[in-house]
């Protein structure tokens, strides 16, 4: 597992982190039973505070996607259910959407500028695909 954060995009940190960390369980590619790196351990990985990491773990454990056990570890708690994997999948799609128009805007973008490229690009890739 390996967690990239990036420092200048705009999304918080703990933000960066849940998305990654869904995202991975939603595609199984860690199960249930996976244990998670620490809190410390992860926030000396990434060089990010202590609690950064912390309030991630807390809204995991919160959306009942891990569970932490004192003393042992956090771990994967169990499979999200199709219904949750949706979910967590319009979430994600939402949250790159919403991170990738932010900066398009920053960079000096029109929003009819923004939208005509999406178009162009989305109808390039539908052709690839057929």
């Amino acid at each position: 597992m390996n967690i990239q954060v990036d420092f200048r995009s705009g999304q918080p940190i703990y933000a960066q982190i849940v998305e990654q960390i869904q995202r991975w369980i939603a595609s199984g590619a860690i199960q249930p039973g996976d244990q998670l790196p620490t809190v410390r351990q992860l926030a000396a990985d990434l060089r990010v505070n202590f609690n950064t990491i912390a309030r991630a773990y807390r809204l995991l454990d919160e959306a009942g996607l891990i569970s932490t056990q004192h003393g042992r570890g956090t771990y994967v708690w169990k499979t999200p259910s199709e219904e949750t994997v949706r979910t967590l999948r319009q979430q994600s799609l939402q949250e790159q959407i919403q991170h990738f128009l932010r900066e398009l805007i920053r960079r000096g973008y029109s929003p009819a500028e923004i939208g005509e490229e999406f178009k162009k690009g989305l109808m390039s890739e539908k052709e690839n695909m057929t």
